[in-house]
């Protein structure tokens, strides 16, 4: 438990930290100040009080963006540590309530909500505040309506690599404007850029990021897909699920968002996540299907990106290899997938 605590959304903690030194010079022990995003201009401050207070350890919450990133850390280089809360994840829920999350996805509120109706409304909540309250106080100046527009028109791209010149010409803007809008999504983890692996193999090889909604509730709510039913129906059912299967084996390897990539040739061959670890090259395809299967397409990853070993996750129940290096996983066992 913190000893002290201070939510910058009450006006009275808000005023309070007008004068952040006086109120915090006598305090001791662990100091949670939620909200952070309130008052980026803190963290200069908070560089002088840790420098001299060793009593104290402070714990920084808020609604995270590159910008507020970037300022902490240039004010508390060599003081600070980051830990994305990315909301429930398979571990956390159990393997029999994982098609709630897919379908719900990882905030508390929508996850735990009473019915999948319950659920839509208070995610679609959390979109309008998201877009009215949390980008303004970001600095962000973009109307509302307008990145809702362009929310929604992301929903049609999700899984798919990306085109800057017909996403400009879809929405009526340049490709400038695309690239920021897709880097304030990206930068507040509403979206994925996951990049392409460039490997000098012989192969013209696709060069442009896929994208991807991070949280699958948000897609579905922004699609008007409301229960498990309208999604098995909804032409993105196999694009939500590899958003959804993508998300939670990045969370399970444990490599930063830098260090994870796809691969795909022009002629087909690809991979939906590709990384590195311990000097060896790994590899995971998402597939929507009851029996997966080997593919050409597979053989030739295996062969081009000298893979160690490549796994297929898909929503059955049972684990089963396909070629010595080659293993079709269940999505309730990616916890415990990656054994290198």
């Amino acid at each position: 438990m913190p000893d002290h605590y201070f939510d910058l959304e009450n006006p009275l903690d808000y005023e309070k930290f007008k004068n952040p030194e006086t109120t915090l010079e006598d305090l001791k022990g662990l100091i949670v100040i939620d909200e952070i995003q309130r008052k980026p201009e803190f963290f200069p401050h908070l560089r002088h009080i840790v420098d001299n207070k060793p009593t104290q350890k402070y714990l920084i919450l808020g609604s995270a963006s590159g910008n507020l990133m970037r300022q902490s850390s240039e004010s508390l280089a060599g003081r600070i540590g980051y830990y994305n809360l990315s909301g429930f994840s398979l571990p956390d829920i159990g393997a029999n309530n994982w098609k709630r999350l897919w379908l719900r996805r990882g905030f508390p509120r929508a996850f735990l909500a009473e019915s999948d109706e319950l659920s839509f409304m208070w995610t679609g909540d959390y979109i309008k505040t998201f877009l009215e309250r949390d980008i303004p106080q970001l600095g962000i100046t973009i109307p509302a309506h307008t990145l809702r527009r362009f929310w929604m028109m992301l929903c049609h791209y999700h899984g798919q690599v990306l085109n800057y010149s017909e996403l400009g010409r879809s929405f009526g803007v340049s490709d400038m404007t695309i690239r920021s809008y897709l880097d304030i999504l990206e930068k507040t983890f509403m979206l994925r850029q996951l990049q392409p692996w460039h490997t000098n193999i012989g192969k013209r090889v696709v060069k442009r990021p896929k994208i991807y909604f991070r949280d699958t509730g948000i897609l579905h709510s922004l699609l008007s897909v409301g229960d498990l039913d309208q999604l098995m129906t909804n032409n993105k059912l196999g694009a939500s699920w590899e958003g959804f299967a993508l998300e939670s084996a990045a969370k399970s390897i444990g490599k930063s968002s830098e260090e994870l990539f796809f691969w795909s040739t022009h002629t087909g061959a690809e991979i939906d996540l590709f990384w590195l670890h311990k000097g060896k090259n790994w590899g995971i395809e998402f597939k929507y299907a009851d029996v997966p299967k080997l593919t050409k397409s597979m053989t030739i990853a295996m062969k081009d990106l000298e893979l160690e070993h490549l796994w297929i996750v898909y929503p059955g129940k049972d684990t089963y290899k396909l070629e010595k290096n080659i293993t079709a996983i269940s999505i309730l066992d990616i916890g415990s997938a990656w054994k290198y």
